[in-house]
């Protein structure tokens, strides 16, 4: 008797427990389950108390999951969404970008779906820009130039603004260049465009050749975008470019030749100062020559091949000499000697 009342005693402590816990477990997630229920989107008190193991938001993953089921998405189930979860994905955007995806009627399954979120890209706004296509500006106003700046071959300067109507390819969205890259080969193709055009005039009579020329070259290859249209918003006339790097060659050749010039002064003057020197030199040597001609004179007195008479004759012939130069006005006559000679 004793051991049956032993037992009875451990199993209703058991139920007891059993019902405290199952009590708890609806107080917990007994809103959330039902309104599952309720919905006919079968999450199980079980995968509410795994979600809770696991921190789970069970919240938003029930509440995505009625969603998902009400627009029709069946073959998504509560373990996809608690691994996106898990994944640090944004399980409510990838659910809201698939709905959007099926009523417009673009292909999208559900694991591209999560590898685009993962991948750190907005899929609403992919989605949403695919079935209404945006406009991009170029260039970036945020990137401080207002402007795209090109010269035309007879050197007028043309200043351009852009815009790009753009659609988001899905496919291409994982891997795919982003804006800045559609910008950027845009403003190089507008940029290649006006600087193959002969006049500046031919692109003002004709902006729309600018926009054929750049969406030929299929500028959105590899970017996660499709280029539907470019359209020239605005083109105005800048600077002379090509008068003005005329301008700055002619100042530059001036400055050269200045220099060359200067250069050739500057040899001619040195030149002259060496052949100043060379001509001091030379009138040294002739002074040191006429040095010797007293020597020698003396020398030719004591050997007797020079006489008295003989000096004479020859001081009467430089007297002479001087005196046909005075008066052949080669010589300036000297006040205080008089007429050479006299």
């Amino acid at each position: 008797m004793n051991g049956w009342n032993l037992l009875t005693l451990v199993g209703s402590v058991v139920v007891i427990i059993i019902l405290l816990a199952l009590l708890l477990l609806l107080l917990n997630f007994g809103r959330l389950w039902i309104t599952a229920l309720s919905a006919r989107a079968r999450v199980s008190l079980g995968d509410l108390l795994g979600q809770w193991l696991r921190r789970v938001n069970s919240n938003a993953i029930v509440m995505t999951k009625i969603q998902a089921w009400k627009a029709g998405l069946t073959d998504i189930t509560t373990e996809d969404l608690e691994n996106h979860y898990l994944a640090r994905g944004r399980v409510p955007n990838v659910v809201q970008a698939l709905i959007s995806a099926q009523r417009a009627k673009i292909p999208l399954d559900y694991r591209t779906a999560c590898a685009i979120d993962l991948a750190g890209r907005d899929i609403v706004d992919a989605v949403h820009t695919s079935v209404n296509p945006k406009v991009i500006d170029c260039p970036n106003p945020a990137s401080g130039r207002t402007t795209i700046d090109a010269v035309a071959k007879d050197g007028i300067q043309l200043k351009v603004k852009a815009r790009v109507t753009v659609r988001t390819n899905i496919q291409r969205l994982v891997g795919g260049a982003t804006e800045e890259t559609i910008i950027a080969r845009v403003g190089e193709g507008i940029v290649s465009a006006i600087g193959s055009a002969n006049s500046h005039k031919e692109v003002l009579e004709n902006p729309d050749r600018i926009s054929k020329a750049v969406l030929a070259k299929g500028l959105d290859a590899g970017t996660a975008f499709e280029i539907l249209s470019i359209d020239i918003a605005d083109v105005d006339v800048g600077e002379n470019i090509g008068a003005r790097l005329q301008a700055d060659q002619a100042e530059a050749d001036k400055k050269r030749f200045q220099a060359e010039a200067e250069k050739r002064r500057a040899l001619a003057i040195a030149q002259e100062q060496e052949n100043r020197a060379q001509v001091e030199a030379n009138r040294a040597l002739v002074v040191l020559a006429e040095a010797e001609i007293p020597k020698a004179m003396a020398d030719a007195f004591r050997s007797g091949n020079f006489g008295i008479m003989d000096y004479y004759r020859m001081r009467n012939i430089q007297s002479d000499t001087a005196m046909r130069e005075h008066i052949a006005g080669k010589t300036q006559p000297d006040p205080g000697k008089g007429t050479p000679g006299a």
